[in-house]
């Protein structure tokens, strides 16, 4: 099970992006809004991170107009790895060397072409582990 979410700017990419992933046979869980009048990026990014963070779902993705909103709000979760990726390398390395569990999307700074390309990517690879494992085992802060 995974989730999608959006704030009011990347409802559209939200849409197309969901019918990506549920032509993978992936089974998605669309967490809102459903139109574009305007709400907090946060309230929808936490949402979304929340259920990761306790396992509800084992991934997601977050888009609103840049991006960066999404994942600084999502990377708030513990055991949350949001990435903002622009490309399908950037996607690729996400998943592959950082076992990215949120993929956030900028709707006003990547075209829906390319979304949809980051997308499939992210959906598609798996996490390398091994020397990588240690790597993101790292990433969780310490408690001082």
């Amino acid at each position: 099970m995974i989730a999608i979410a959006s704030d009011h700017a990347g409802v559209a990419l939200k849409t197309d992006i969901y019918q990506v992933l549920k032509s993978l046979d992936l089974e998605v869980e669309d967490l809102g809004p459903n139109d574009t009048k305007s709400v907090d990026y946060p309230d929808y990014a936490h949402l979304l991170a929340r259920a990761v963070s306790d396992g509800r779902i084992e991934w997601g993705v977050l888009i609103c107009g840049t991006g960066l909103g999404m994942s600084m709000a999502a990377n708030r979760h513990p055991g949350v790895r949001a990435a903002l990726c622009h490309d399908a390398y950037t996607a690729e390395m996400a998943r592959l060397h950082n076992d990215a569990n949120i993929l956030c999307i900028g709707a006003r700074a990547t075209g829906p072409g390319v979304a949809e390309q980051i997308a499939r990517v992210f959906a598609c690879t798996v996490f390398e582990g091994d020397r990588h494992q240690r790597r993101v085992a790292k990433i969780e802060r310490e408690k001082s």
